[in-house]
């Protein structure tokens, strides 16, 4: 099995990482679908909103949490996946579009599991760590307690693997005020936190 892989270093890591059976090849981007014919399919990680997918026919995954296929006008063969950080490594994956038995194919092969969800800016997961990560930034606001003492409580309380502070660092801030920012456009609930925002610049 090809499988073609647009990625950063960490992206690239996570992805190829404990299988077998796969050539993986890594391009760097701009490139052409049509230069890989052999490929079955393609991972666009990095930047997946400057492309154009009409010349690929194989499956293509896209790291786009907050950009839908319907905003990009993808075609039925591409799908969205999460590919922050600390997500890209879950054994399941979060995924928007139309399952066929190729890209089913294609998950099994790199060892994921799909959980298919509607194709809506976030996903799901991404949704709603960046809500308790905008919920930890207002207690900070608030003065409640401080960064270490609710990483720590939320760690211990919840069994997170991180705390939301730590988690932000390793999503990226500016990741996660771009959804809220995104979400508040049509929901009030998701305004950012000041403070978020200001740290995320």
């Amino acid at each position: 099995m090809n499988i073609v892989v647009s990625a950063l270093e960490n992206q690239w890591e996570v992805l190829t990482k404990d299988t077998t059976d796969i050539q993986w090849i890594r391009v760097e981007e701009p490139f052409s679908f049509s230069n890989y014919p052999d490929a079955d399919a393609f991972f666009i990680l990095n930047s997946p909103q400057i492309i154009s997918y009409t010349t690929a026919k194989q499956p293509v995954f896209i790291n786009s949490v907050i950009a839908t296929l319907k905003e990009l006008q993808t075609p039925e063969h591409v799908i969205r996946i999460n590919g922050w950080n600390t997500f890209l490594e879950r054994s399941i994956w979060e995924i928007a579009g139309k399952p066929t038995p190729a890209i089913n194919k294609i998950l099994n092969k790199i060892n994921k599991k799909a959980i298919y969800v509607a194709d809506e800016p976030g996903l799901v997961a991404a949704t709603i760590i960046s809500m308790i990560i905008n919920e930890a930034y207002f207690t900070l606001e608030d003065e409640v307690s401080t960064k270490t003492e609710i990483d720590a409580a939320m760690q211990l309380g919840t069994n997170y693997p991180f705390g939301p502070f730590v988690w932000a660092q390793n999503i990226g801030l500016k990741n996660i005020t771009d959804l809220l920012q995104t979400l508040y456009i049509n929901h009030k609930r998701y305004q950012p936190s000041k403070l978020l925002v200001l740290e995320s610049l």
